[in-house]
């Protein structure tokens, strides 16, 4: 039986993911960044699934992303290197540029703080010497349950269902129809990281269903499903420089290795009862 270390196990994903392996029969130990100033003993595990990170994309302060989700994830790959302990940690969709597209040969170019400290890290794990298995996971844009955790960072799915629900008024960016999303569900990246702790291969993976949806298709669901309105307002000028209007996930590599029927986010939406 694998014994798995999860760094980040309060969050969102880390969350879906402790308890989806727990269930699995497999021995799972938690590890939370923020309230923990010693490092994780690492050792004597099979591997590592590093979550943990300040996952802010608006986050202004250069030195304290990096140092949190750079330099920190330097060291668990070190740690792992040197313990020979496996790793899979999470990249992000948000390195890639639209014109350059969404395969992981792709020319990158982060926007922000968050996705630079993602994208170095990659190349840094790229140019390392290592005899273990090492994973990276691109996440596109992960919805599901436990979002709450994530607050200001939720998918545009869990924050119209919570306004939905709550003010009865779902508030979408002029011209939503014309943004476009990969959208994946926690649980299905669950099934991810499940599958790929059985295949012997190291290397960057996109994790989305390689589908599209406008956030105005996503309001227009919820607003049915919870008979509110539509609210149209301005997006943020914080926000515009770095805002992703579409992506879509180039799933050629990740589909060699796992098989995973995705489910639909209108499917989910209409399936729910309330927001969690």
């Amino acid at each position: 039986m694998k014994k798995i270390l999860i760094t980040g196990h309060k969050g969102f994903i880390g969350k879906n993911l402790y308890t989806f392996l727990l269930k699995k029969k497999f021995k799972v130990k938690g590890f939370d960044l923020l309230s923990n100033k010693k490092f994780p003993i690492i050792k004597n595990f099979d591997w590592v699934i590093h979550l943990g990170a300040n996952s802010s994309t608006t986050e202004t302060n250069v030195e304290k992303i990096f140092k949190q989700n750079y330099e920190y994830s330097k060291m668990i790959l070190n740690q792992c290197i040197k313990h020979n302990v496996n790793l899979q940690y999470a990249s992000s969709a948000s390195v890639y540029d639209i014109k350059k597209g969404f395969e992981e040969t792709s020319k990158c170019y982060p926007k922000s703080p968050y996705s630079w400290s993602k994208y170095l890290f990659d190349k840094y794990v790229e140019r390392a010497n290592y005899n273990i298995i090492v994973q990276g996971f691109r996440y596109f844009n992960v919805f599901g349950k436990n979002e709450k955790d994530k607050k200001d960072q939720a998918s545009p799915v869990y924050k119209f269902i919570k306004q939905a629900i709550i003010k009865k008024k779902i508030k979408l960016f002029y011209n939503s129809d014309q943004y476009l999303r990969d959208f994946v569900c926690v649980d299905d990246v669950c099934k991810v990281h499940l599958q790929m702790l059985s295949q012997d291969t190291s290397g960057l993976f996109n994790v989305g269903r390689g589908n599209t949806l406008s956030f105005q298709k996503i309001a227009e669901s919820v607003s049915k499903k919870f008979s509110c309105k539509i609210e149209y307002i301005q997006m943020p000028k914080k926000i515009e420089n770095h805002y992703q209007k579409y992506t879509k996930a180039n799933i050629k590599k990740i589909k060699k290795y796992v098989k995973i029927k995705w489910i639909d986010p209108i499917k989910y939406i209409n399936k729910l009862t309330k927001v969690n």
